[in-house]
């Protein structure tokens, strides 16, 4: 039922396409004022980008909050050099779905692959990922999951470690499959414009 809710929310938000630089943009504007952007690749119709912003208090525009590609960069792009450098060598997390799975990438991580545990908590619906030598903990959600009100299922979890990255999947349940290729088949039905803002208007 929830998985339903979700659909019957993102059919009666307003939605602009836009495409260009071969992808298709699509910007969802909510009843209660929360914008949604989705980026996805027009030859694989593989989800690219996807970034929320809410309404403050006041009713004020928030920033662009990230939950799928790569992070926006942060204010400390204007600090000095040295502060800079230390920063690239901290941990980085990103998600970078593909058609099957839900698949976060974290780099930075110089350990070998035995050091690491990667499990899904049920409870606390989220992904823990820990190190043995206790150099590295982190816990995050999978916001689709959430959403559709969809339980997290540990065996769907697997990783892999190469390069200093490690690479977290999580195989998608068939509500999740089934949802998304219905909603690629109404937004392949939107007229695109290849051009101007694909921001709707919000007063």
């Amino acid at each position: 039922m929830a998985v339903q809710n979700w659909t019957d929310i993102l059919k009666s938000s307003k939605k602009t396409a836009l495409i260009t630089d071969g992808k298709r943009k699509i910007h969802y504007l909510f009843t209660d004022g929360k914008e949604m952007s989705e980026e996805y690749d027009l030859k694989t119709d593989e989800l690219i980008v996807r970034k929320w912003r809410h309404k403050s208090t006041l009713g004020d525009q928030g920033p662009w909050q990230v939950e799928v590609g790569e992070p926006l960069a942060g204010p400390d792009t204007s600090l000095d050099s040295e502060v800079i450098k230390e920063n690239c060598s901290n941990p980085v997390l990103m998600r970078k779905d593909t058609k099957n799975s839900f698949q976060w990438r974290i780099r930075n991580l110089p350990f070998p692959k035995d050091v690491f545990s990667v499990s899904a908590e049920p409870s606390d619906r989220c992904i823990v990922v820990k190190t043995s030598n206790k150099k590295y903990y982190k816990k995050f959600n999978i916001p689709d999951l959430d959403r559709n009100e969809l339980l997290l299922e540990n065996s769907a979890v697997n990783f892999s470690h190469a390069n200093n990255t490690l690479i977290i999947s999580y195989k998608k349940p068939k509500e999740i499959l089934t949802l998304e290729q219905e909603l690629l088949k109404e937004l392949k039905k939107l007229k695109g414009t290849d051009e101007g803002d694909v921001d709707c208007k919000t007063q």
